[in-house]
């Protein structure tokens, strides 16, 4: 198998503490990797150390065997990674479409001069572009809704309006970063179908932060526990579920329950 992304001993320190500390993960071209762990576990710090937002203490993130370490977030989006967060960051007073082609920006190859004189290469690429961002929208669920405002579309709209965005730049791996909190039962079913269905028909390898265990064990085929930005346990659903110290690190010990019947603490 392929690998995609592979982090050796990844540290992120901020003064005194260490909030992601010699981690190693192997993610296989095509998988479905979840990251779990209580609150204040690292687990978006670790994102953040992969997409560039942070540059990590020692340690290294391959991307295909390429080191993304000391990349900007923009260079690492053109190498093909892009992200959604645990609060949603649409462009509120942007249109739905508008939100995509922010999206796209990373890929269109017009450059400043087209812009000023509206070359013919800037209006074609403008019209494949708006082209695209309409197909995004009726592959994520939202035909119809790409006039209205981002901020005017309902919370699970908004969620896949970002998903939508992230996945306008081509990604090869989409990190995703809570993408059910807040919804419902029946919205988190729908979410972790479609979860699926990036990997299915499009191919994206996936890299998912999510407290609902549900979903978790419902769709990842390998996992991931931090607790205090290490490693605890990796493993599958299954693994994972019976690991003594995951349970301890979400539930306290001598709890009984697996994790799958327990709501875990909010990343």
């Amino acid at each position: 198998m392929t690998i995609a992304l592979e982090t050796r001993s990844l540290t992120k320190q901020f003064g005194g503490l260490t909030a992601v500390d010699s981690v190693d993960l192997v993610i296989q071209e095509g998988s479905i990797f979840s990251v779990i762990g209580p609150n204040g576990a690292g687990k978006t710090t670790f994102y953040n150390c992969i997409t560039g937002f942070y540059e990590p203490e020692s340690g290294e993130v391959l991307f295909y065997d390429k080191s993304l370490v000391g990349l900007t977030p923009d260079q690492v989006t053109y190498r093909g990674i892009s992200r959604t967060y645990q609060n949603i960051r649409l462009f509120a007073n942007m249109s739905a479409i508008e939100n995509i082609l922010v999206g796209e920006h990373s890929r269109l190859r017009a450059n400043w001069a087209d812009a000023i004189l509206h070359t013919p290469r800037m209006k074609k690429e403008e019209k494949a572009a708006v082209e695209k961002a309409r197909q995004l929208l009726n592959f994520v669920g939202l035909v119809g809704l790409g006039d209205q405002l981002a901020r005017n579309l309902p919370y699970g709209a908004q969620r896949r309006l970002e998903i939508a965005r992230a996945l306008a730049s081509q990604p090869r791996l989409l990190l995703l970063d809570e993408p059910t909190a807040g919804m419902n039962p029946h919205e988190s079913v729908d979410m972790m179908h479609f979860i699926r269905r990036l990997r299915d028909e499009l191919g994206i390898t996936i890299l998912l932060i999510e407290h609902d265990m549900r979903v978790v064990m419902g769709i990842s085929e390998q996992i991931a526990v931090l607790d205090y930005g290490a490693k605890i346990a990796e493993g599958t659903p299954a693994e994972i579920q019976g690991n003594p110290r995951v349970i301890e690190a979400y539930l306290g010990s001598g709890a009984a329950s697996g994790l799958n019947n327990t709501a875990a603490r909010p990343a």
